[in-house]
């Protein structure tokens, strides 16, 4: 039976849940079909890969994932002000998602923390940034990945 490692593409199906609040974060459910990955090309965050391995087709598990094999700590230099004047035109709530450009054109998700009249305070955090995070995973198939995934570094 194929098992889950390095070079092979996995379907599975996940459940995401905070594991602090136990709220359900995201699901494979939700898009209706499994998803695909190539293992060991970094498609999916390193602690849930890593605690995949060895798993075979039908299993099911629950994998608690700590923030630093997740999305990381919460970088608290990623939280600052900027002038209310860059929000003009946005109608403003706290926790609602923006994506702002940098000059050289790359674009930053960040998340409204507070604001006044004249200042917004902004986190670029990744949302799941400081967030311990539990899985519940089942295998639905395992293959060796084709050269021309090995070579594009993901499933096709």
């Amino acid at each position: 039976m194929a098992k889950v490692e390095k070079n092979k593409v996995v379907k599975f199906h996940y459940t995401l849940k905070d594991k602090e609040t136990g709220e359900i974060l995201d699901s494979s459910q939700h898009y209706g079909e499994p998803l695909s990955v190539l293992i060991g090309a970094n498609n999916i965050i390193p602690g849930l890969e890593r605690q995949m391995e060895g798993m075979e087709v039908g299993e099911k598990r629950t994998i608690e994932v700590k923030a630093e094999e997740a999305y990381g700590a919460k970088d608290e230099s990623l939280i600052q002000k900027a002038p209310r004047e860059y929000f003009q035109g946005i109608e403003l709530q706290k926790g609602m998602p923006l994506q702002a450009q940098t000059p050289d054109g790359q674009i930053i998700n960040l998340t409204v923390v507070d604001f006044d009249d004249n200042e917004v305070t902004v986190d670029m955090n990744h949302p799941l940034a400081g967030k311990d995070l539990v899985f519940d995973v089942e295998i639905v198939d395992v293959r060796d990945a084709t050269l021309e995934e090995l070579a594009h570094g993901h499933a096709h």
